[in-house]
């Protein structure tokens, strides 16, 4: 049985993180991780005993490395443990639910060796309704620019599948699957509405598909 969500004041306000670039996490999404590094090992450790949420972040290479490690982002998404499993070799394999998108305030004293970052929720609070079932893309669009990006990129399909997945649902696990430059996942991350989202992600694919660079909206 699913977990509910939690409500905008059982978020909390200091939070681990994961840093990883081309890892993309969304509100409603689900991100399978295996988790082999000591620090992170420890940050899921502490994370299963309480709440079993903590956050991830893309690092940003346009920026100078700080003290506590490399740049990330300012924005990232709040995730909660939804499956975990251990491995004999001593590895976590996690699926992370997408809970909320933050905006991060400073970073905090690590512990454990992980990083962890005091954040702001507030511009994202809509990430915490149900996922909207509606669609905003003329009918077809998707799909229709997403067959040849596939075939371009050698990717096999099941397009029944994709034929039943709601829009929503199916804009959240392409953002999160396709892939896409750092920079662009992050634009995906930071799109101000579920439809703002879809229209981005169908500009990438039809951009990706011709090998056209791909202008991020301002």
């Amino acid at each position: 049985m699913p977990h509910p969500a939690p409500r905008a004041e059982e978020l909390p306000e200091t939070i681990a993180v994961f840093p990883l670039a081309g890892a993309l996490l969304l509100p409603h999404g689900r991100l399978p991780l295996n988790i082999f590094e000591p620090r992170y090992l420890a940050l899921v450790e502490d994370a299963l005993a309480s709440g079993r949420m903590f956050g991830m972040v893309q690092g940003d290479a346009s920026r100078l490395r700080g003290e506590r490690g490399a740049a990330t982002y300012s924005v990232g998404c709040l995730g909660r443990i939804c499956s975990f499993s251990e491995t004999d070799d001593g590895r976590f394999l996690i699926t992370l639910t997408g809970l909320s998108r933050f905006k991060v305030r400073e970073e905090v004293e690590p512990r454990r060796g992980y990083r962890r970052m005091r954040v702001d929720y507030t511009p994202f609070l809509d990430d915490l309704s149900p996922q909207p079932a509606g669609a905003s893309l003329a009918p077809g669009a998707l799909e229709a620019a997403l067959r040849p990006y596939f075939r371009a990129c050698g990717m096999e399909v099941n397009w029944d599948a994709i034929g039943q997945m709601p829009e929503a649902v199916l804009v959240t696990t392409l953002s999160m699957l396709c892939p896409f430059e750092v920079a662009e996942k992050q634009a995906l991350l930071e799109a101000a509405t579920p439809e703002a989202r879809a229209e981005m992600l169908l500009m990438l694919v039809r951009m990706a598909r011709h090998g056209e660079d791909r202008p991020l909206p301002s």
